[in-house]
């Protein structure tokens, strides 16, 4: 059963991913900056991918220590996510489809080495009350 949940939980990260790589790539520049909803496009795609990223990890602390944050302070500046506040940043293509990247090596790493017990356990995150399954499944 722990393969099947891995499995499944897998190809649905990739399948949201490839999702998100077809608008980014399909995104006219003429749209690139405009409104959807309350943000612009470019940071409504940031948004989807930082708590992508986010929630992949163990905990709130493990964000910023991971090396593709550091090798790219550039594309996280100020991690205004974290903030209660409108988002201001904007983002380019290029940043956006390796962030994509990252975010894709990453629930794949972080996927297969999930066990039961890893699973069962609390989640990690201070304003979720659940086990690591069910944030997996959340995210």
């Amino acid at each position: 059963m722990l393969d099947l949940y891995k499995h499944s939980i897998a190809n649905q990260f990739d399948a949201t991913l490839c999702t998100i790589n077809t608008c980014i790539a399909r995104c006219p520049d003429s749209a690139w900056d405009e409104p959807v909803v309350n943000l612009a496009f470019n940071q409504a795609a940031f948004h989807t991918l930082f708590f992508a990223d986010y929630y992949l990890g163990h905990d709130e602390e493990s964000l910023r220590n991971q090396p593709f944050h550091i090798d790219n302070p550039q594309i996280f500046r100020d991690y205004e996510e974290l903030v209660d506040r409108k988002q201001v940043l904007m983002y380019d293509k290029p940043s956006l489809k390796a962030y994509l990247q990252h975010c894709r090596t990453k629930a794949a790493e972080v996927l297969a080495a999930e066990t039961f017990e890893t699973l069962q356990a609390p989640c990690g995150f201070r304003r979720k009350d659940f086990s690591r399954a069910e944030l997996h499944v959340t995210n």
